[in-house]
């Protein structure tokens, strides 16, 4: 499962640019009108309430993010240095966190800028993540300049012309536009469905960080094909997330598991934030786009199977 592709992704972030893009440069702001929240005080604020006459450096992690954890002590540096005339913005995803984790990142790195947290992974979506750490660096006018997964000399570079006012072209992004988002969707709003989300990596990645949700994967996954014959309602699908995965990862996955269900890459994420998904694995039954049943513990296999159709 862990092949030399996604060793090399983890600890080389920057293989991740070389994924497929979906649209061109473009000045769509909409993003700044997403509602985050502040931690820890978990109140709503979103990029559209912060200085409009600097430019915004957003770097999105995740505290089980191993490269996240080696980037914070340059992205506090650059915090100390540009400041003043930038807007600093740690966003993190929100995915198998623990407020106490959280905690425990800003108090080791003591990160002094605004923490927010993409609750519903919305800004994810729009800001076209497809693996932490993601820093965009964004212009007076809203538009992406520069996105990178590494925090290097290149990054410094264009943030030092922000920050000296330059106001650079906006760059293409990987941001996927509203009518492919509603492509996506679009089988999920009509008639029932029974989908189990996970990752291709939850099992083996957040082994040391998060033991307790990877046995809970890994246990889980174990049991699916007899749970799909004995859940009621339609066939089981699985879900599993975009980040770091491809579909050699997805092929691993299920000669691992000897899984003989259908499995899809959640593209862009679309699945996870319509449908709120924010811990894994999750078990949700849908009708019509509407969320029926959520299912987070799957060690007791009855109530599972006694689900109502």
């Amino acid at each position: 499962m862990r092949n030399l592709y996604f060793t090399l992704l983890l600890a080389c972030p920057l293989l991740l640019t070389l994924l497929p893009t979906s649209v061109a440069a473009n000045s769509n702001t909409s993003y700044q009108q997403i509602n985050l929240n502040s931690f820890p005080a978990l109140t709503p604020v979103s990029l559209a309430k912060l200085d409009a006459g600097k430019p915004l450096y957003v770097k999105m992690w995740a505290s089980w993010c191993q490269p996240c954890m080696e980037q914070m002590p340059h992205f506090q540096a650059l915090y100390q240095q540009y400041g003043d005339k930038v807007n600093f913005v740690a966003v993190n995803i929100d995915i198998n966190e623990k407020s106490e984790e959280i905690a425990a990142v800003i108090s080791r790195f003591q990160l002094s800028m605004p923490v927010w947290l993409d609750v519903e992974g919305k800004l994810a979506v729009a800001l076209g993540l497809v693996g932490t750490p993601y820093s965009v660096l964004i212009n007076t006018n809203g538009d992406q300049v520069y996105k990178s997964h590494e925090s290097d000399a290149v990054l410094d570079g264009f943030l030092q012309r922000l920050a000296k006012g330059q106001q650079l072209p906006a760059a293409n992004t990987s941001a996927i536009t509203a009518a492919a988002q509603q492509q996506l969707l679009q089988p999920y709003l009509t008639g029932e469905h029974s989908l189990f989300f996970t990752a291709t990596w939850c099992d083996w990645y957040l082994a040391d960080s998060r033991p307790e949700m990877s046995k809970a994967c890994s246990d889980a996954q174990k049991g699916l094909n007899q749970l799909s014959t004995k859940l009621p309602g339609p066939p089981l699908k699985v879900i599993v997330n975009h980040l770091w995965t491809d579909d050699k990862a997805v092929a691993e996955f299920k000669e691992k598991y000897q899984l003989n269900l259908p499995v899809s890459i959640d593209e862009y994420g679309v699945l996870f934030r319509q449908f709120n998904v924010r811990n894994l694995p999750m078990l949700l039954k849908i009708k019509d786009g509407k969320v029926l049943t959520t299912v987070t513990d799957f060690n007791q296999p009855s109530a599972v199977e006694n689900l109502p159709e």
